[in-house]
């Protein structure tokens, strides 16, 4: 009986409409706050994977700086820096990078075409580490340190520690982000959900009469404003990885190529991978338990209000 009576009204039109301005208003704002939320949420899980590549990779290489030092033979030097890191635990190979190779890696700062012949330019050796935890870094640095004049070791441990404080920053700021978007969204459901109450206030006082719970109207009301999350949700959703698949898509074919190798290295190739889907289909769970959630407790409040 409450079912027939709660379910329409005498023009045949639900009580918690179906399809109405405000029904469609706020399905697009869910649609609008998933989107950014799921944006958010990638972009977190995009910078902390390629944090955790980059911190990785650092982690499994040195570098042996060999400076020009008056009367010692440079490529004499280096043959024995490559020959000492070679014969360290845990190190895996050791490169030494040519002169061209080391003046190309100054060109971004002191422009093309210079000729730097006649400066005295350090050597680079690219040393790879197969257990970064049981190789001996210290005594490699004591070996060069003794034995190769103008041989320094760089581990590159500041560049970690501050690489992964940015990343942990960027992390935070986005969580923060994510937190106040669906802030938001619970403040616009609480004002949708009182106004459709309001609309709706003669019919609520006629259920009662007849006996209806306030536990009834809550639930209707939250499987209305539920299914108004999960389509808005949907939406939003779908549009994020769009949007994600498009960034991909422009980054690999459309962006000049340092541009698009810039993007790269922060996001990697913009695509979230199994953790960011599930990330997204989470998110517009959350999105809709959100507006399922924040009608009902919002119809309790109204009700208890009226005296109902």
């Amino acid at each position: 009986m409450f079912e027939a009576l709660f379910g329409t009204r005498p023009d045949g039109m639900a009580i918690v409409p179906r399809r109405s301005v405000a029904g469609r208003t706020l399905m697009l704002l869910i649609a609008i706050m998933t989107f950014l939320s799921c944006i958010t949420l990638g972009g977190v899980i995009l910078v902390q994977q390629s944090a955790i590549a980059w911190s990785s990779d650092i982690g499994r290489e040195l570098t042996i700086q060999v400076r020009p030092v008056e009367g010692a033979d440079m490529e004499a030097s280096i043959r024995d820096a490559v020959a000492l890191a070679e014969s360290t635990s845990g190190v895996g190979s050791a490169r030494a990078l040519s002169a061209e190779q080391g003046t190309d890696l100054l060109e971004p700062w002191l422009g093309n075409g210079l000729d730097l012949t006649s400066l005295e330019i350090p050597r680079l050796i690219v040393v790879t580490l197969d257990d970064p935890r049981n190789a001996d870094i210290e005594a490699l640095r004591q070996n060069l340190s003794a034995s190769v004049p103008g041989a320094t070791l760089e581990t590159h441990a500041l560049w970690r520690q501050q690489l992964n404080a940015m990343a942990g920053t960027l992390v935070i700021s986005g969580t923060l982000v994510l937190l106040l978007i669906l802030a938001a969204t619970a403040l616009a459901i609480v004002f949708a959900t009182r106004g459709t109450m309001a609309q709706n206030r003669d019919i609520v006082d006629v259920l009662h009469f007849i006996g209806a719970s306030n536990r009834y109207i809550a639930t209707a009301f939250q499987g209305r404003f539920l299914t108004i999350g999960l389509q808005g949700g949907a939406i939003g959703g779908g549009g994020a990885l769009v949007f994600f698949m498009l960034a991909s898509f422009i980054t690999a074919s459309v962006l000049p190529a340092p541009d698009a190798s810039q993007l790269t290295t922060f996001f990697g190739g913009f695509l979230p991978g199994l953790a960011g889907l599930f990330g997204l289909v989470v998110m517009v769970l959350i999105m809709a338990g959100l507006t399922a959630w924040t009608s009902r407790l919002t119809v309790n409040r109204f009700l208890s209000q009226i005296g109902a």
